[in-house]
């Protein structure tokens, strides 16, 4: 195991928050209301950040937008927190966005899953390894959605670049994940439960450490108690928790994701803290389940 990143491997072993990205009513980043969801999670105990995650709208921003979400989430967290900065595309852009983060002092970064029709195991090792060599100095860590993939491919990756500390594991199905894991290595990694508060306790039970969330924009507290159940291994503690959350997240996780930033959007409108507007191909709830969201959400706060 490596004891390079200690620091890092520690921040990846929490609530890993995935803040929303904000727009005003023109479309732009809206950096004043985006600061303040950064400090409500902060002030919520939040204390590991994603800028620039798929809850970020990573992929409907333009490149300079995503390096001004990095270095407001920078600015904004100061030592509050630790920033793992979602980095993606083609090779020299995900290596520029990786640099830009070791300038600013970050010291992880998230790589998306290559966006490509054709994705060979060797072909997504080649991808990763050109990234963590270019950023040597930070902890890589890789997301995962793909279900082809084989434990063997993220050792290889990991023998050539050691600085590959973490995992970020989104495909639905926990005993793959536990077999995958033990096949990569379950002490190597630190293990995110990528899919969220939903796949938290299976996950966990199965070697995860950390879980990311969108849900923690809208209830920080609601999140912050679920990694507390399982911390402890309280699982009947973590399953009352998932059992207030669960439709809330299924509304997200319906028609294939199509509303999973929405349904988070239109909780912080809720509550008055942003507006609901998302961008293409995303789509804001019509009024006809807005009302079910609301519901959901003046529940936690009862």
């Amino acid at each position: 195991m490596t004891t390079t990143f200690e620091t890092q491997r520690a921040a990846l072993a929490d609530v890993v928050a995935i803040p929303v990205t904000p727009f005003t009513e023109d479309g732009a980043v809206d950096t004043a209301t985006y600061r303040a969801l950064l400090r409500r999670l902060l002030d919520g105990g939040v204390t590991t950040l994603t800028p620039n995650g798929n809850t970020g709208e990573f992929y409907a921003l333009s490149p300079e937008e995503r390096k001004l979400v990095t270095e407001t989430t920078v600015e904004e967290a100061g030592d509050r927190a630790s920033i793992l900065v979602g980095i993606g595309h083609d090779v020299p852009t995900a290596v520029a966005s990786a640099r830009h983060a070791r300038e600013l002092g970050v010291g992880m970064v998230m790589v998306h899953q290559p966006v490509h029709p054709y994705v060979s195991q060797g072909g997504w090792v080649d991808y990763h390894r050109a990234i963590a060599e270019a950023v040597p100095e930070l902890g890589v860590v890789p997301y995962i959605r793909n279900a082809r993939l084989s434990g063997a491919r993220l050792a290889e990756l990991a023998d050539a670049c050691p600085n590959v500390i973490g995992v970020k594991y989104s495909v639905p199905d926990a005993a793959h994940f536990a077999a995958f894991a033990r096949d990569a290595g379950l002490e190597r990694f630190v293990w995110v439960a990528g899919l969220a508060e939903p796949y938290a306790p299976s996950y966990f039970s199965a070697g995860a450490t950390g879980f990311t969330s969108g849900l923690v924009n809208v209830a920080p507290a609601v999140s912050r108690n679920m990694l507390q159940a399982l911390r402890s291994g309280d699982y009947p503690a973590a399953m009352k928790v998932w059992e207030q959350i669960r439709r809330f997240e299924e509304l997200r996780a319906a028609n294939g994701s199509a509303n999973n930033v929405t349904v988070v959007k239109e909780g912080l409108a809720t509550l008055g803290l942003c507006r609901r507007d998302v961008r293409p191909p995303s789509k804001p709830l019509p009024e006809s389940e807005r009302a079910e969201v609301a519901a959901i959400v003046a529940g936690w706060s009862a």
